[in-house]
C-alpha cells in the first residue's frame, strides 16, 4: 500500500508539474486548456500527447540565424535592399502604397525586403511548374539549392534527381535539403544516389523514431528552388507524381495546386533562408559569396515582391500576422484558398470583422481533403463565418491543395502555409507576397475558374443540419489546438 501510495504521489506530482510548464510555456488559452484537460483526463498517454506535439520551440527556437546574420557580405547586400525599400514605398504604384503597413511590418518583423522589378510567372498545377523547373535546373551554371517537404521516389522525382546529380557532374555546387518525414520514401535510393554523384544531400531535423519523436511535430513544410542566385520557385507543390495531371488517366484525382517562379531581388530572401536552414543541417558555415546573390533586377520585370518566413525559429508567427495585416487592410475582396482550414479565434475575427464591414470574402476549401479529422474540425467554423456574410466554397472537381490569397486585386499571396494552426506554429513556412495587378488578375480569374467546380454552401441549411452531423465536428474542433 505504502508503494502504491508513494506512485500516486509521484504521479501527482508529475501532473502537476507538466500541467504548470503548459500553463507557463503555452501562450494559446484555448491550446493551454486543450493540453492542461488532455494531460489531466488521459493518465500517461496525456503526457507523452504533450511531449510530442505540445512542446513551445519558438520560447527556445529551434536554431538561430546569427550565422548568416553576420555576413558582412549578406549585411551590405541587405542594407542596400533595404534602401530600395524605403525608396519603393515613396515611388511605388499603388498597390505597394495601399500595403504599406505590411511591408514595414515584414521589415521590421523579419528584415524581410520590399524588392521591385522581379519577373513573376504563375504556375498551375504540376504540369505547368515541372517543365519550368527542369528548364531551369539544367540552366544552372553556379549552384542549384532545393530544400523540400514532400519528395517522392516517383518519376518526376527521379528525372529531377538525375538532372542534380548531371549538374555536380558538371560541377555545379548541388545542395538537397528534404524533410526527413515527408520524403521519407527517398532515404534508401534517391538519397544514397545522390550523396554518391557529389550533391550534398541533407534531412532537415532527422527522425529517428518515425511514431515517437517530438522532431515529427516539426517539420519543414518549405518548397524552395534557386538556381544561379537569381532564379526562384516556391508554392503548394511538392515533387510528386500526384500533382501532375495527366488528361487521360481517368483513375487519377485531379490535383489543383499552385506554385510561382521569380526572378529578380525577390529571390534574395529566400536564399537567406536557405542558407540558414543548411548551416542549421549540415553544422557547417556555408561561405556566402556575390555568387550567391545576384539580386540585379530583371529587365522584363515589374512586380514587387516579398518574403514571409515563420517557424519555430522565428520570434513570432510572422505569416498568420501577415494574414491578419493582409485581411485588415482589405476594402473591397479577399478571395482565399487552402486546403486545410483551422484558423483559430484571431484570424476567425478577422475575417469575420472584415465581411461585417462590407468586404467579399470568399474561401475555396476541399468537398473532401485527404483527412476526415481536419475536415471535421475545419466544418465547425463555417456556420459563424457564413452568419458574417461569408461565401465558402467547396471544390469538387478533385482535391484542391493551392495555398493562395487575392486581396483586392493588388496584392497575391502564394506559398506553402495552410491556414491553420500546423503552419502558423509549427511548420517551417513561406509565403511570396506579389504586390502586382497583373499577377493578382491572373490569380483572381484562376480562383473564379476554380469556383465552376465548386459548390457554394447555404447558409439556411448550413445552420439547420441535425445535431448528430454536428456533434463530430464541435468534437474535433476542441481538439484542433492539438492538430
Amino acid at each position: 500500500m505504502n508503494w502504491i501510495l508513494l506512485g500516486e504521489i509521484g504521479y501527482t506530482l508529475v501532473i502537476v508539474f507538466v500541467c504548470l510548464n503548459i500553463i507557463y510555456n503555452t501562450a494559446s488559452t484555448t491550446k493551454t486548456l486543450a493540453y492542461v484537460l488532455v494531460v489531466i483526463f488521459l493518465p500517461v498517454i496525456g503526457i507523452g500527447i504533450h511531449l510530442m506535439f505540445g512542446a513551445n520551440y519558438r520560447k527556445n527556437k529551434l536554431y538561430s540565424k546569427k550565422i548568416a546574420n553576420d555576413s558582412s557580405l549578406l549585411n551590405s547586400i541587405r542594407k542596400k535592399i533595404n534602401i530600395e525599400s524605403e525608396k519603393a514605398w515613396d515611388t511605388a504604384e499603388p498597390e505597394v502604397q495601399k500595403h504599406k503597413k505590411l511591408a514595414h511590418f515584414l521589415l521590421n518583423d523579419s528584415d524581410s525586403p520590399l524588392t521591385a522589378n522581379n519577373e513573376v510567372k504563375l504556375l498551375l498545377n504540376g504540369e505547368n511548374k515541372f517543365p519550368e523547373v527542369i528548364a531551369a535546373l539544367k540552366s544552372a551554371k553556379h549552384h542549384i539549392h532545393i530544400e523540400y517537404y514532400i519528395f517522392e521516389d516517383e518519376e518526376i522525382g527521379n528525372e529531377i534527381a538525375d538532372i542534380l546529380m548531371q549538374k555536380a557532374h558538371e560541377g555545379v555546387q548541388v545542395r538537397f535539403i528534404y524533410d526527413d518525414f515527408g520524403s521519407r520514401s527517398i532515404r534508401k535510393k534517391i538519397v544514397p544516389a545522390l550523396l554518391d554523384a557529389g550533391v550534398e544531400a541533407l534531412p532537415f531535423f532527422k527522425v529517428y523514431f518515425i511514431l515517437l519523436a517530438n522532431r515529427v511535430n516539426y517539420r519543414n513544410h518549405r518548397k524552395i528552388i534557386i538556381v544561379d542566385g537569381h532564379t526562384a520557385f516556391t508554392g503548394g507543390i511538392n515533387v510528386s507524381d500526384r500533382y501532375i495531371n495527366k488528361p487521360h488517366d481517368k483513375s487519377q484525382i485531379y490535383w489543383r495546386d499552385t506554385h510561382v517562379k521569380i526572378v529578380g531581388p525577390g529571390v534574395y530572401y529566400l536564399q537567406y533562408l536557405f542558407i540558414c536552414d543548411w548551416n542549421f543541417c549540415s553544422d557547417q558555415q556555408l561561405p556566402i559569396t556575390e555568387e550567391y546573390f545576384c539580386t540585379t533586377p530583371s529587365p522584363k520585370g515589374k512586380a514587387m515582391v516579398q518574403i514571409a518566413a515563420s517557424g519555430p525559429d522565428s520570434d513570432t508567427p510572422t505569416i498568420m500576422f501577415s494574414l491578419l495585416q493582409t485581411i485588415g487592410l482589405a476594402e473591397n475582396e479577399i478571395l482565399i484558398t487552402t486546403p486545410y482550414f483551422i484558423p483559430g479565434e484571431n484570424l476567425l475575427d478577422a475575417l469575420n470583422v472584415a465581411a461585417i464591414s462590407g468586404v467579399k470574402v470568399k474561401i475555396l476549401v476541399p468537398g473532401k481533403s485527404d483527412s476526415a479529422f481536419v475536415d471535421a474540425a475545419a466544418r465547425s467554423y463555417y456556420a459563424e463565418l457564413l452568419d458574417s456574410g461569408v461565401e465558402i466554397y467547396l471544390y469538387q472537381k478533385g482535391f484542391i491543395h493551392a495555398k493562395t490569397l487575392v486581396s483586392d486585386g493588388q496584392l497575391s499571396i502564394i506559398g506553402t502555409a495552410n491556414m491553420d494552426h500546423r503552419s502558423f506554429e509549427l511548420n517551417f513556412e513561406v509565403n511570396s507576397m506579389i504586390y502586382d495587378e497583373a499577377i493578382s488578375k491572373q490569380l483572381r480569374d484562376a480562383f473564379y475558374d476554380d469556383l465552376k467546380h465548386s459548390v457554394r454552401i447555404n447558409t439556411t441549411r448550413w445552420n439547420n443540419r441535425r445535431v448528430y452531423r454536428q456533434l463530430p465536428e464541435k468534437v474535433a474542433r476542441l481538439l484542433s489546438p492539438l492538430l
